[in-house]
């Protein structure tokens, strides 16, 4: 498929999902296995925003649900992680993580794919708060980025304005439970597997899809979550 004629697939994460950390090894398999054929863009939801912004110590049911992914995908979670549970501090905001992602995506010649990937390392592994600067830092000499221009990026206001935009487009799109892989079809944008999906899987979705006209059928209006599809 030349690439003018491309797919578009919407990916909707939130940097502080754990079910989105358990589901990145699988989307990179299959954004691999079918980088002729599709782009991907990645947008952050808003799981931790407003009155839920809060130490994780408030979320006591992460511990259990770490188990579940771990589980259910194999992704293991690192002792920076345990830490950060452990002491409880760390405050989950979602608006700071996707200001970050943000920041990042803008940079030249990043994928998206890899920018989310690389923050949820650095708090799923290392335990590092998605809201301090020089996390940032360390995210683009790892990517190979400017650092500086990545830090100034993240210190704009225009990356909290890019954040809000993200959030309203997932509204847009009904999107309510992370992750959640969207394809972008004539008739809207069509759900294509969730946490539990394999590249294998998402890639015969995407075949049938691409050769099938999807009728769209509105989602129910639930509260956001991060759990499988």
């Amino acid at each position: 498929m030349p690439s003018s004629e491309r797919a578009s697939l919407t990916y909707a994460f939130d940097a502080y999902c754990a079910w989105c950390y358990g589901f990145s090894p699988t989307l990179q398999a299959f954004a691999e296995d079918n980088a002729h054929r599709i782009r991907l863009s990645v947008v952050s939801a808003g799981l931790y925003t407003g009155t839920r912004a809060l130490p994780i110590a408030a979320y006591p049911h992460l511990s259990a649900e770490r188990g579940n992914v771990t589980r259910l995908t194999g992704v293991t979670f690192g002792t920076g992680y345990d830490r950060a549970g452990s002491q409880g501090t760390t405050v989950l905001d979602s608006a700071a993580a996707a200001a970050g992602l943000a920041a990042l995506r803008d940079q030249p010649g990043i994928s998206e794919l890899d920018a989310a990937e690389a923050m949820q390392r650095a708090w799923f592994i290392d335990g590092h708060s998605l809201s301090d600067t020089e996390v940032y830092r360390g995210i683009a000499d790892e990517l190979g980025l400017d650092s500086d221009a990545v830090i100034a990026a993240y210190r704009s206001p225009a990356s909290r304005v890019e954040a809000r935009a993200d959030f309203r487009t997932l509204r847009r799109l009904r999107v309510l439970s992370y992750p959640t892989l969207l394809l972008d079809t004539a008739h809207g944008a069509d759900q294509m597997g969730g946490a539990a999906s394999t590249a294998a899987s998402l890639t015969s979705a995407l075949d049938q899809r691409l050769t099938t006209t999807i009728p769209q059928v509105p989602a129910p209006d639930l509260p956001l979550r991060g759990e499988p599809s």
